[in-house]
This record gives structure tokens, sequence and C-alpha cells, in this order.
């Protein structure tokens, strides 16, 4: 039995997979004394566990603690590479991509390889676009939306408005719809922009994931939702590694 491990900057995402299958799933918070709640009672069973993860060192470092505690089983972490399976990555320092982006790439190249765009709609919004021969062609990396929710409160400290996760792109008349339009004003322009690319480099597919992946869908993108393409890329990577 092995579990699997997305972890963000402050969530995480789990799966429990046996043979191939998955059997259970969760959510959880590294701040969290126990990050990986509701992991059921055969935890003893688990042999094996691989992380993709974009936290700081310091909670890195207390995520694996709490994994081996809570396991007992070895813990591999896993990165951005050079390349795997016929992907190459584009960065030429391959290590500073976060794992994550290499990751979801990774699991969308499983079965789109006929060209595609990942979007990943998170704290932080990242866009990558792999061509049909599996070069990826580079990306994008944005404010996600609670990323320019806290902007606006922190920095315009005069603006005043309660947030409300819109699709409206009308011109607002109030400061609360002048925010809560805007930033899907923006949003709605990501998603024109990232149809354009598409058709510009002949990428067919578009896959979406992350937290807000509903509200850009819900503006127009013309994409698949796929909420554990990162824990799929992870999957795929770590089975290979244990053939090998």
């Amino acid at each position: 039995m092995r579990l699997l491990v997305d972890a963000g900057n402050s969530r995480l995402k789990w799966r429990l997979e046996q043979s191939g299958k998955w059997i259970e799933k969760g959510t959880g918070a590294l701040d969290d004394t126990d990050p990986l709640h509701g992991l059921p009672d055969e935890v003893g069973q688990i042999t094996r566990v691989a992380v993709s993860t974009v936290a700081s060192e310091e909670k890195r470092l207390r995520l694996l603690e709490y994994l081996v505690e809570r396991t007992g089983a070895p813990v591999s972490f896993y990165w951005a590479e050079a390349a795997r399976g016929g992907l190459t990555n584009a960065y030429a320092a391959c290590e500073r991509m976060g794992a994550d982006r290499w990751h979801a790439m990774y699991g969308a190249w499983q079965e789109h390889r006929r060209g595609f765009a990942v979007v990943d709609a998170g704290s932080a919004v990242t866009v990558d676009y792999v061509d049909p021969a599996g070069q990826h062609l580079g990306g994008f990396i944005l404010p996600g939306l609670q990323m320019m929710l806290r902007s606006l409160r922190s920095d315009a400290a005069r603006i005043g408005f309660d947030p409300d996760q819109v699709l409206d792109t009308r011109p607002g008349v109030s400061t609360g719809e002048c925010v809560n339009h805007g930033l899907a004003w923006l949003s709605g322009a990501l998603v024109a922009q990232i149809h354009a690319d598409a058709g510009t480099y002949g990428l067919p597919d578009i896959l979406v994931t992350g937290g807000d992946a509903d509200r850009l869908i819900g503006l127009g993108l013309a994409g698949v939702h796929h909420p554990s393409l990162v824990l799929e890329g992870l999957q795929a990577i770590d089975a290979e590694e244990c053939r090998g």
C-alpha cells in the first residue's frame, strides 16, 4: 500500500493507493497536528510514501518527521527533472521549478500526448504549455484569487469591500462590485489568453487543477477539470522509480 501526498504552502491532498487503485483520499493543513486526518486505521500496511511539495524547507522537514512517525514507511520526495518518459523541461535549471508544476505536467503527459496546457489555479496560478513531442514550451506564474484579495486588503487600506467570488465581468457600481467584478475581469482575460496561446502553439487539450479550477471554467475556460493531476503525475513517477 502506498501513500501519495501533494503538499502546497499551507494545504495538502493525500491519496492511498493499492495495486494501482485509489482506495482512500483526503485533505489537510500542514500546520495541523494531524495533517492526514482521516487516514484509515490500516495505515500500518503502508510500505511507501511519495511526496510532491512546494512548502518551505522548515515545513517540509516537519512533514517528513510526521510521515515517518505516522506511517513507519520510507518517505521519498520528488522534484522537477530535466526530462522523463518523453517529457522535456524547458527550464535550464530544472531544480528551480516547483515540483507541483512538473508533476502536474507529467500527470497530463500520461494520457494527453497531442499537446496540452496545464492550468493550476491555486494560491498562485501557473500555466504551462507542452507540445505533442513532449517539449515543455515554458509557462507563466501569476497571483491567484486569494492572493490578489489579500493584496487589496493590506496594500490599499481605503478600499473597503466584502469578497465575493462572482463570475460577473460587467463594470461595477460599488467598491465591492468594482473589486469582485475586476478580479473576474482579470481572470476572464487570462482565460482568453490561454485560449489564444493554445491556438498559436497547436495545443488541443487544456487541463485544469487547483482550488479555483471551477471558477476559471465558469469564466469560460474550455478545459477539463483534473483535481488530482499532481498526484497522478507523482504516482506515475514513483511507480517508475520502484520498477527501476
